[in-house]
């Protein structure tokens, strides 16, 4: 990757600099793609904050019929995307 990304690479490497696992090379450029891009500091900012809140909270049990509406509505989500997708061979790739 080069040191001038695009905000789509910056947005595919977002996940591994917030949980500082990229390496150093990609870090920097994310760093130097944030002081030229107002809209993707915003988007590091807000999203350091919103993980700063939500590591302070104590986990909530979340009702069973709540549960259950939201396995259900996965499992037809992940029906439709498996009948939207092409048929893929053994080795995953299509025929």
């Amino acid at each position: 990757m080069t040191s001038l990304l695009t905000c789509k690479d910056f947005l595919n490497s977002l996940n591994d600099y917030l949980d500082e696992t990229a390496d150093s090379e990609i870090r920097r450029a994310i760093e130097a793609h944030m002081t030229e891009c107002p809209n993707c500091w915003v988007i590091v900012d807000t999203t350091k904050k919103t993980l700063k809140v939500y590591r302070g909270m104590e986990p909530q049990e979340i009702p069973e019929d709540v549960h259950n509406r939201l396995m259900e509505a996965l499992q037809r989500k992940m029906a439709e995307e498996s009948r939207q997708r092409p048929a893929q061979g053994p080795t995953g790739h299509n025929p």
